[in-house]
């Protein structure tokens, strides 16, 4: 098997291991997965050249959709998923008919206030959200079942670990797909969609919309996880962490957003329990050393790593970044 092949399969693996292995990194890597489809979301629209800097908006109204429907006795986790799922959706649809509109920064400040705007809201109906204190969260039934803390939070940390691999599957081939390609020349030529008769808005808008939809996935799951919702999970530093996570991961890469989410949570973590003072330094000083030495992120450490272990792979890796090189300057001309 080849080492590009092997390395994915062991990391997975070892992930699969970790309930029996270090049970007692569980919950903190079901955290880590969950902000992983999470920044899937962000990660996508960072393919199509627009970032958002307010994506926790849909990440907290899933999360509170979850909260809402649990109290109204639809107690299952799946259904406590696809509500959640649907109200991000649906809020995607909303928001996304405006922001569409825009790009480059406008694009990002504008998803920035619709955040803010719902933040403010939970804050404010504190009669409806419970404010500043956030909503409980009881632990929901599985198909029926009520399971006891220790195996639901096994089953939980499966669950995200299976969500993450398919909609990571998922994504990635969506993106090669025709409406995928379509999507991401929103960043490199979208006047040659319009010209084509493709209209660039519709276009982003149907990538925005599963943007949407993994970020609420990802806010249900740690909302579960840790049992309670606040209006913290749409505030902007929400957002703002989920943006660093992708770029930490790799920009416009998958399983860069799961990477870098597992690394960001467990340096955050063992920075806060072994240096409790400083540990906003610490954690300062690694993302700002992974910024500094490796711009292109964890994978794109993992790729330097493979080009010197497989030459071979290297020069056809160049290769074919010269030709997308060449084919984007082609079509910027035309």
């Amino acid at each position: 098997m080849q080492i590009r092949i092997l390395i994915p399969v062991l990391a997975i693996l070892a992930l699969a291991l970790v309930p029996m292995l270090a049970p007692s990194l569980q919950v903190l890597m079901t955290l880590a997965l969950a902000k992983g489809i999470a920044v899937m979301g962000v990660t996508l629209l960072l393919r199509a050249g627009q970032v958002s800097f307010g994506h926790a908006l849909f990440f907290g109204i899933a999360a509170y959709a979850a909260a809402f429907a649990a109290a109204s006795n639809l107690d299952d986790l799946f259904l406590l998923l696809f509500v959640g799922a649907a109200g991000a959706a649906v809020s995607g649809l909303l928001v996304g008919l405006f922001v569409v509109r825009y790009r480059g920064i406008f694009f990002g400040m504008l998803n920035l206030a619709f955040s803010m705007i719902f933040w403010s809201v939970l804050e404010k109906f504190y009669h409806l959200t419970g404010g500043a204190d956030g909503l409980r969260l009881a632990r929901p039934e599985v198909l029926g079942l009520a399971l006891d803390r220790a195996p639901f939070e096994l089953l939980l940390y499966y669950l995200a670990l299976a969500l993450t691999l398919g909609l990571g599957w998922f994504a990635t081939r969506w993106l090669g797909s025709p409406v995928g390609q379509l999507f991401q020349t929103v960043k490199t030529n979208e006047t040659r969609l319009e010209y084509l008769g493709i209209s660039a808005q519709a276009t982003l808008l149907k990538g925005y919309i599963l943007s949407a939809v993994l970020c609420g996935l990802g806010g249900v799951l740690v909302a579960t996880a840790q049992g309670i919702v606040t209006p913290a999970y749409a505030y902007w530093i929400r957002s703002g962490e989920m943006v660093f996570i992708a770029v930490l991961g790799g920009v416009g890469s998958i399983p860069g957003a799961v990477a870098g989410a597992i690394a960001y949570e467990v340096v955050r973590i063992y920075a806060a329990a072994f240096a409790a003072d400083v540990w906003q330094l610490v954690l300062g000083a690694f993302l700002l050393a992974i910024i500094l030495f490796a711009p292109s992120g964890l994978m794109g450490i993992y790729g330097a790593l493979m080009d010197r272990i497989s030459p071979r792979r290297a020069a056809a890796r160049e290769e074919k970044t010269s030709a997308q090189a060449a084919v984007q300057t082609k079509e910027a001309r035309t």
